[in-house]
């Protein structure tokens, strides 16, 4: 079993910054890629951006620029500074892992998800 937990939401104004983080933990051999994604009230939930090995990232949409993935791979750890946020940017944020077990399962797991919102 591969867990996934998520910290760093709030509430924050507009214009304001948050850092995420994901702590990865379980049976882990290797994660291959790591991901943020976030659901919006009535949407369906979107990538936001992806990194695979430590350094490898891409980014969904506008979000490039104003947030940054990164990963530490000695904590297994993965983070996403968002700065200058706006009121469109409120949603729950999900991390999301993929690699293999210690007994070379793949696996592919989500995090319970933390509330981002911003207010104007």
């Amino acid at each position: 079993q591969v867990q996934l937990v998520e910290s760093g939401g709030g509430l924050v104004l507009a214009g304001g910054s948050l850092r995420l983080s994901c702590t990865a933990s379980g049976n882990i051999f290797t994660i291959n890629a790591m991901a943020w994604y976030r659901q919006a009230p009535g949407k369906q939930r979107e990538l936001v951006a992806r990194i695979v090995g430590s350094d490898s990232t891409n980014y969904a949409g506008s979000e490039k620029g104003r947030f940054t993935i990164s990963r530490d791979n000695a904590k297994n750890t993965l983070y996403l500074q968002m700065n200058s946020l706006k009121p469109e940017d409120t949603a729950v944020y999900y991390c999301n892992a993929e690699g293999r077990t210690t007994d070379w399962a793949p696996f592919r797991t989500w995090g319970q998800g933390t509330q981002v919102t911003v207010s104007s």
